[in-house]
C-alpha cells in the first residue's frame, strides 16, 4: 500500500471501522470464509490486521489486549481534527470517554461510547483511502439507538456537523439521515433497548457489509461458526433483506444485498 492510498479524511465523516478480538486467528479465518477477505500486516504491529478485498482496504481486525472489555464489538471510527477536543466535547455531553486520545503510528486515536451505550472511536491524522459506500468498505453505518433526534443532537456537536462543509443532516418522520456532499454516510434510527437482555437489541452502530447473496453468505457464517442470524433493525431495503449475524467471538455484523 503506498503513500498516494492515504488521505487525511473529510472531519465528522466514519473514515474505518475495526474489530478487536481474543483469537486473531480465528478471526482471519472466519471472515475469509464468509466474506472471502485477505489479510495484510498494518503499521500498528503484528497484533492488527488490515483486511482487503480485491487488493482494497475494509476494516482492521485487532488482538485485545489481556484486562479489556471481553465483549467482541465492531466500531465505526470518525475522523476529527482536534482529538483532545472531541474528547472534552464526549465528556462535556454526560458520554463516555473510554480510552485515549493515545498516539497510534501518524495519528492520535480515542475510543468512546454515547450516552446510551453504543461505542465507536475517533481519528486525528492520515488514514487508509476509504469511504462508506464506495468499492470495497462497508455499505452503510447505522446507528440503532433510543432517541433518535437526541442521538442527532448528540453526535452533530460531538463532531461538529453545522460546521463542516458539505454535510447536510436531514431529520426524517422517524430517523436521521447524514450526508456528505450528496451521499448517504450514515443513518441514526430507532429500536435500541439498553435493558434489553439480547446483545443485537441494545443501542450499538451497525456495520452493514455487501455481499451479492445474502443468504447464502448466512449459511457460509454458519457453517463457519457464526450464530444463529437475526433481521437488522432496519432489515427491508429496495435491495432485499439484511441479515445481522454473529461471528465466533460475539462480534454482530450485518450483511446486506449489494446494490446493482
Amino acid at each position: 500500500m503506498s503513500a498516494a492510498d492515504h488521505v487525511v479524511p473529510a472531519p465528522g465523516t466514519p473514515c474505518w471501522v475495526n474489530l478487536m478480538v481474543d483469537d486473531l486467528r480465528a478471526a482471519q479465518t472466519f471472515y475469509a470464509a464468509v466474506l472471502a477477505w485477505q489479510f495484510r500486516a498494518s503499521s500498528l504491529g503484528e497484533g492488527f490486521l488490515v483486511a482487503e478485498a480485491a487488493g482494497r482496504p475494509v476494516a482492521g481486525i485487532g488482538e485485545r489486549r489481556p484486562g479489556l472489555d471481553p465483549a467482541s464489538v465492531w466500531t465505526p471510527y470518525f475522523a476529527v481534527g482536534d482529538a483532545t477536543v472531541t474528547a472534552a466535547r464526549i465528556r462535556e455531553r454526560g458520554a463516555t470517554q473510554a480510552v485515549g486520545p493515545v498516539a497510534l503510528g501518524e495519528g492520535r486515536a480515542g475510543l468512546a461510547a454515547d450516552r446510551d451505550g453504543a461505542a465507536f472511536g475517533f481519528w486525528e491524522g492520515p488514514g487508509l483511502a476509504w469511504s462508506v459506500g464506495e468499492e470495497s468498505a462497508p455499505a452503510r453505518l447505522d446507528l440503532q439507538t433510543r432517541d433518535v433526534f437526541e442521538a442527532a443532537v448528540f453526535y452533530g456537536e460531538v463532531f461538529g456537523w453545522a460546521d463542516e462543509p458539505g454535510i447536510d443532516v436531514a431529520y426524517r418522520r422517524d430517523h436521521v439521515l447524514v450526508e456528505r456532499d450528496g451521499r448517504q454516510v450514515l443513518s441514526l434510527r430507532g429500536g435500541g433497548v439498553r435493558t434489553s437482555a439480547q446483545p443485537q437489541s441494545r443501542p450499538r452502530w451497525l456495520v452493514n457489509f455487501a455481499v451479492d447473496d445474502v443468504e447464502r453468505t448466512v449459511a457460509t457464517a454458519v457453517a463457519a461458526g457464526g450464530g444463529k442470524p437475526q433481521l437488522s433493525a432496519s432489515a427491508w431495503s429496495p435491495d432485499g433483506f439484511s441479515r445481522t449475524l454473529q461471528d465466533p467471538g460475539g462480534g454482530l455484523f450485518t450483511l446486506t444485498p449489494r446494490r446493482t
